[in-house]
C-alpha cells in the first residue's frame, strides 16, 4: 500500500475525514505532509515519499481539503484504528497537470551536480498558469502557460532537462553552481546546448551576468563535444581524412568562411551547427546561409550536421557524407580555394 494518500483517495477507501482527523492528532500513527495530503506513518517522510506528496498536491482534481479540522459534536475524539484490510489498495489517481522541476528534476535525471533529495528543503513542481494553488511546506509551485511532455522518471512526471535546468537555474545565485549544472548537461549528453538555451532565453535569464558567463561554458563544452564525434565519425566509419578546422579564401579574394572539416579533392565540407537559440538567431541563421550558399556557388558541398544528430546516429551522419564524397565525381570541377588553418 502507498504510505502517501490525500482525501480523495481515503475516502474512496472508506476513511471518514474525522478518521483522517483522528489519525493525524499529536501522537497518532498518520501525519498530513501538504493540505489533503496525507503521510500514513509517523516517522520523517522519505525523498521519494515528499515527491508523491507533491505531485498528490499539485496535481489532484478533488481533494480541496486543508487542515484537518478539530472534531465536532458530530466527531468524537475516541476512533478506533482503522483496520488495515481497508487500507490495502488506494488504486491511486492519476497525476495530471503537475511535474517536478528544478533542482530535484536533475537529481532525478542523474545530475551529480545537483543536491540529493535528502537535502532538499523543497520541491518544485511545475503546473498550468491557471491552477489555484499556492506554494506551501515542501512544496513550491511554479507555473507555466504551456506544460512541457514530462519524462517518466522512477515512476514519477518530470520536466525535461531543458525546462528544468531553466527553473533550477531562475533560482540560483551562485556562478559556479550554474556553470556546473550547465556543463554537465552537455558533457553527459542529457541534452543539446541549443535546447538548453532556447529554455534560459524564454525564462529571460540571459540577462543575468552569471547566466551568460555559463552559457559561453556551456556553448563551448558542446562544440567540444560535437568535434569529439565528429572525429569518431571519420575513423570508425572508414572515411577519408579531411583537414581539419580550415578557413577558405578566394585566391587574392575575400574570407570564404570556417569549416569544421573539409576535403579538397572532393570540395566537400562539414560544418558542425552549434548555433544556440538566441534573440539573434535569425541574423545568425542568415549568416550560414549566406556562408552556404557562397560555397555552392564555387562547386563547395557544405553539410550541416548538428550536435544531435552525431550523438542519435554516427553511422546516419556518416553515410551522408559519403555520398556527398562520392557525388563528388559527377559534378562540375570546383573553384580553386585556398585551405588555411582556422
Amino acid at each position: 500500500m502507498r504510505r502517501v494518500q490525500t482525501t480523495a483517495q481515503l475516502r474512496d477507501l472508506g476513511v471518514t475525514q474525522a478518521e483522517t482527523n483522528e489519525h493525524c492528532r499529536p501522537g497518532g500513527p498518520w501525519q498530513q505532509i501538504l493540505p489533503g495530503v496525507y503521510l500514513l506513518h509517523p516517522g520523517p517522510a522519505t525523498p521519494q515519499e515528499r515527491l508523491h506528496a507533491v505531485l498528490l498536491y499539485a496535481g489532484r482534481r478533488r481533494d480541496t481539503a486543508g487542515v484537518p479540522v478539530q472534531p465536532g459534536a458530530e466527531e468524537p475524539h475516541a476512533r478506533p484504528a482503522i483496520p488495515h484490510s481497508r487500507l490495502r489498495s488506494s488504486g491511486g489517481t492519476p497525476i495530471a497537470d503537475a511535474m517536478i522541476t528544478g533542482l530535484a528534476a536533475l537529481t532525478l535525471h542523474g545530475f551529480t551536480s545537483a543536491p540529493s533529495l535528502l537535502t532538499l528543503d523543497r520541491v518544485d513542481v511545475l503546473v498550468p498558469r491557471l491552477r489555484r494553488l499556492r506554494s506551501t511546506g515542501c512544496a513550491r509551485i511554479l507555473r507555466t502557460p504551456t506544460l512541457p511532455t514530462p519524462v517518466q522518471v522512477t515512476g514519477l512526471p518530470v520536466a525535461p532537462v531543458p525546462r528544468a535546468l531553466a527553473d533550477a537555474v531562475a533560482d540560483l545565485t551562485d556562478a559556479d553552481a550554474v556553470r556546473g549544472l550547465l556543463t554537465e548537461a552537455v558533457r553527459a549528453g542529457h541534452t543539446d546546448p541549443s535546447a538548453v538555451v532556447r529554455e534560459l532565453a524564454q525564462a529571460r535569464l540571459l540577462n543575468r551576468p552569471h547566466v551568460v558567463d555559463a552559457v559561453e561554458s556551456l556553448l563551448a563544452e558542446g562544440r567540444r563535444n560535437a568535434e569529439v564525434l565528429l572525429y569518431r565519425m571519420v575513423e570508425e566509419y572508414g572515411l577519408p581524412d579531411p583537414v581539419w578546422n580550415v578557413d577558405l579564401r578566394l585566391p587574392g579574394g575575400p574570407h570564404l568562411g570556417g569549416l569544421d572539416a573539409y576535403w579538397p579533392e572532393q570540395a566537400v565540407a562539414v560544418e558542425l551547427d552549434t548555433r544556440a537559440a538566441r534573440h539573434e538567431e535569425d541574423a545568425l541563421w542568415s549568416e550560414y546561409a549566406r556562408k552556404r550558399e557562397t560555397l555552392e556557388r564555387l562547386g563547395v558541398t557544405v553539410v550541416h550536421i548538428t550536435p544531435r544528430k552525431l550523438r542519435a546516429s554516427l553511422e546516419q551522419q556518416a553515410a551522408v557524407v559519403r555520398t556527398a564524397l562520392m557525388a563528388s565525381a559527377d559534378r562540375e570541377p570546383p573553384a580553386y580555394v585556398v585551405v588555411l588553418p582556422r
